[in-house]
């Protein structure tokens, strides 16, 4: 079948808006027609080159929309479903898998050997971080789409299966916050304002918000933060331990790729704290950890990919919290764009102005 999707062919353009094939689904696939698509700084980084994929690809790995046909063997979903999509695809029986962790599947999936999205005159289209949703449909395994109300919002839903699932993920999965917590959150895009109003669900006492942009800081305190700090203007971890009576905080939430905030959140951290990484710094990105301290302080240092999420239990569990009234999900929605503005919606989140940047079809 024909559909529009936004290719990237070199890190030095911008995304090109053109028709592709995209093959009917195999055995345990799904294909979705999509209503929305969120734009995260995972995808950025690939098209500004800072990130590898390779190419030709189709970004975006956030998405919802209703399922349009499925594959021999599909369960749990049916035509005319509307579903979260996400780029955690699972197996269900590999080493991890089987030990609840399927945010890590080491198993082989066709759709990681073989690509369903082809150009018109044939060459191979990649489909990128798993799902390419930047794009009017795709074709996705099974274990990456969790079933939604039809009452739901898709548009609010799409940013489900990325920013929603690793910032709410990290609290309660990975870190496992405990109510009357001190918490710092670093970064205040989409993951970072889901980690603030997780923290304050769970029941934080201190839900510190640090970011460069004002407008982010007061955004951050319509979901939670009990305060926040300007790292560009004040040294945040002077003011982190001045509200915590010199001892530093209990937890530590770095949501950027940036070496210089790993570094930081060691100065904001308690004895035996733990810190929490979840922006990706790039292959060769390192920071030096003084292990002396590290010993004597007895803190951690923990990595959360995807939030540590099964997404068929989380996502339900979110959209519960959301329909109960005690979690914002539309409010995380800064703008929507058709597909033709992909650009213009990538150079709008760069500026900081957006939170999420949605393509709408």
């Amino acid at each position: 079948m024909k559909m529009k999707a936004a290719v990237l062919y070199d890190p030095s353009q911008p995304l090109i808006i053109q028709e592709v094939d995209l093959a009917p689904p195999q055995q345990g696939e799904v294909l979705v027609r999509l209503v929305a698509s969120g734009i995260c700084h995972s995808d950025v980084n690939i098209v500004r080159g800072e990130a590898t994929a390779p190419l030709p690809v189709v970004l975006g790995h956030e998405a919802a929309g209703f399922v349009e046909e499925v594959g021999q063997g599909v369960v749990g979903v049916r035509v005319g479903d509307p579903v979260a999509v996400s780029l955690v695809r699972s197996c269900g029986h590999c080493f991890y898998c089987m030990r609840g962790h399927p945010n890590d599947c080491a198993g082989t999936h066709p759709l990681a050997l073989e690509t369903r999205i082809h150009a018109l005159q044939g060459h191979p289209i990649n489909q990128g971080v798993n799902v390419a949703g930047f794009a009017e449909f795709v074709v996705v395994d099974q274990s990456q789409v969790v079933k939604l109300p039809h009452t739901m919002s898709l548009v609010s839903a799409a940013v489900l299966g990325c920013a929603v699932i690793t910032g709410i993920g990290a609290v309660v999965n990975t870190a496992q916050v405990e109510a009357g917590s001190s918490v710092v959150v670093m970064g205040l895009g989409g993951i970072g304002i889901n980690a603030i109003q997780a923290a304050a669900l769970v029941g934080a006492r201190h839900v510190i918000a640090v970011d460069l942009l004002d407008n982010k800081l007061a955004f951050a305190k319509q979901f939670g933060a009990t305060h926040t700090i300007n790292a560009r203007h004040e040294n945040a971890g002077e003011v982190v331990r001045e509200l915590t009576n010199g001892r530093g905080v209990d937890y530590v939430f770095v949501t950027v790729g940036s070496p210089r905030a790993v570094t930081d959140s060691l100065g904001m951290i308690r004895k035996r704290g733990t810190i929490v990484l979840i922006g990706l710094i790039g292959d060769d990105g390192t920071v030096p950890l003084p292990v002396s301290k590290a010993v004597l302080n007895e803190f951690r240092i923990l990595g959360s990919f995807m939030g540590s999420s099964r997404i068929s239990e989380d996502i339900p569990k979110i959209v519960d919290l959301y329909q109960q009234g005690r979690l914002k999900l539309d409010e995380l929605v800064t703008g929507t764009y058709p597909i033709e503005h992909i650009n213009e919606a990538i150079e709008s989140m760069e500026r900081g102005e957006a939170i999420r940047n949605l393509i709408v079809f």
